[in-house]
């Protein structure tokens, strides 16, 4: 391998590199693909099974909450034994938790398998991310390899319901938990090869009175966030929030006292990782909440079937893998900073577009809007995930991976509950609005209650009645559909504007590891600032002076 000479280049990364990629890109396509193909195979699977309505959900819902619950955990667990001895740890656990739920002879099986699906899912995401992190450590290609993981994300997310649909129409519903097993047999196999291993020497021990604080703070709180956009507020999702958050600042207090913390909280010091962070998070807020309000708006409103309205969703997937494969190649031109903020004003004007979605004839303008939404937001997607990586020391690659796709996990999750509930909220105010004279008080009041209930309830109503009714639901949750988009509009207009001014400054680029297996160096130049207590920001050199990366070879 040749050495770049640019700033901050480090070496640069030859055929082994972007071999050992593409077998990180497997588990990140599989993943991505499982959860898509899910959905189609949940009523067969729920008919074979006898599987009840809350039986369902928790199918569905039990495989994120482990996921999001141990990613803190299996992130740095990662930077102390090794991230690839992690991967294929958890490759492992993956593909016989597979093999159980594919052949799950009860609903009770089911949810347990898909719970150590969760668990070894959040060994694999961060493995992954720290991985490339270790492999490319020069920023352009670091960048590029980025953008190919995000891709593979997306892909799998496109080709979910297409390869579900053939397999479901020629196998039994099991076969769509059995496409993870090739590949993590792939894995296990190549990737002791291609792979580099790498881990902290200097790390302490897993402090395990801090993972049982991170699940105690987290898996309520997910499933209270889950509850309340699902059946609204309610004594028990509040009260699951309230005592995930309790356990949440319990938790970050004890990080603030260990010599060797589960979540190093100095990486928020670096304000590229916690704006980026930032951004992250609310990008999923408003990306998670409009899908979900547009979902709904396609079937009830447009009346389409769940397929149809899946497949008329697949245009933004591909659009939002254009945009991770483009924007790398502009960060190579222009700033980071400046690409991401493009991106985001362009996801901006999409949700603007969506703003004018009306109640008739209104599908052309929301895929529309869609598409041009979710092809800007894949910009910042993938490079504040650059910028991310590139902020932090190796050492604390894991830990900034998990960081990251945790904020995602909770960016769907309160997307879904707040941006949901903002529609709620506009339907509840407006469905009344223009009503025929002689409808039922009954009918009136199951109206209010959603959308669904009120297509349901007009379907029973004969003439006028019915379709009257029907014409002002409609209107009322295009108002609240109108209404998300003009929030999302507005968060991310304001985020490109803080993108453009926050992170244009000259980043703190992490040292690259040194093969000698002496302290990593690095340049001297201008950047964040130190920590209030002396200390060395990650990205900074042991006698205070930050690390310089030019503008343009930062990511």
């Amino acid at each position: 391998m040749s050495v770049n000479t640019d700033a901050g280049a480090g070496l640069r990364a030859g055929r082994r590199e972007w071999t050992g990629l593409a077998v990180l890109a497997l588990p990140t396509l599989l993943l991505s693909l499982d959860m898509s193909v899910l959905y189609l195979a949940l009523p067969h699977l729920s008919e074979s099974l006898g599987a009840d309505a809350t039986q369902q959900l928790w199918i569905l819902d039990i495989y994120s909450f482990m996921l999001a619950g141990f990613l803190v955990t299996m992130g740095t667990l990662g930077d102390r034994i090794g991230r690839r001895k992690l991967l294929l740890t958890g490759a492992a656990a993956f593909g016989v938790a597979s093999i159980v739920a594919a052949y799950s002879t009860s609903p009770q099986m089911l949810i347990a398998a898909r719970a150590l699906l969760g668990v070894a899912g959040a060994t694999l995401m961060p493995s992954t991310m720290a991985l490339i992190r270790n492999m490319f450590k020069d920023p352009k290609q670091m960048g590029s390899a980025i953008g190919v993981w995000f891709a593979c994300f997306m892909g799998g997310a496109t080709l979910g319901p297409l390869v579900g649909g053939v397999l479901l129409e020629h196998f039994w519903w099991g076969s769509a938990f059995l496409l993870g097993v090739p590949v993590m047999v792939l894995l296990l196999v190549v990737g002791p090869q291609l792979l580099p291993e790498y881990r902290d020497e200097n790390a302490g021990r897993i402090d395990l009175a801090s993972v049982a604080l991170s699940l105690a703070a987290i898996l309520p709180t997910i499933y209270g966030l889950k509850e309340l956009a699902r059946t609204g507020v309610h004594p028990m999702p509040v009260a699951a929030v309230v005592v995930g958050v309790a356990f949440g600042a319990v938790f970050f207090l004890r990080q603030r006292r260990l010599t060797d913390p589960l979540l190093d909280l100095r990486l928020f010091a670096n304000r590229h990782f916690s704006t980026a962070t930032v951004i992250g998070l609310l990008a999923g807020i408003v990306m998670a909440g409009v899908t979900l309000v547009s979902t709904l708006y396609l079937q009830t409103v447009q009346g389409l079937s769940p397929i149809s309205a899946g497949s008329w969703l697949l245009p933004q997937n591909v659009a939002m893998v254009v945009g991770v494969m483009t924007a790398p190649a502009l960060a190579r031109r222009f700033h980071p900073a400046y690409v991401a903020s493009a991106g985001l004003l362009i996801a901006g004007a999409g949700l603007v577009l969506h703003t004018q979605v009306p109640a008739t004839g209104g599908l052309p303008l929301l895929v529309g809007g869609l598409v041009l939404s979710s092809f800007g937001i894949a910009f910042p997607m993938s490079l504040t995930m650059n910028m991310i990586m590139a902020s932090v020391a190796p050492e604390k690659a894991g830990s900034a991976a998990s960081i990251s796709e945790t904020s995602g996990e909770f960016g769907v999750a309160v997307g879904v509950a707040a941006l949901g509930s903002l529609s709620a909220f506009v339907y509840r105010s407006h469905v009344t609005d223009g009503l025929p004279s002689g409808l039922p008080s009954d009918a009136i009041g199951t109206a209010r209650e959603s959308i669904t209930a009120a297509v349901a309830t007009a379907h029973d109503l004969a003439g006028d009645l019915g379709a009257g009714l029907l014409d002002s639901a409609r209107a009322a949750f295009t108002g609240g559909l109108n209404a998300v988009a003009a929030t999302g509009a507005v968060i991310f207009i304001a985020l490109a504007v803080v993108s453009a001014l926050v992170l244009r400054d000259n980043g703190a680029q992490a040292p690259a590891p040194r093969t000698d297996g002496e302290p990593p160096q690095a340049d001297a130049g201008a950047a964040d600032g130190g920590r209030a207590d002396g200390g060395a920001l990650p990205g900074e050199r042991t006698d205070g002076e930050p690390v310089l990366v030019g503008a343009h070879e930062a990511r």
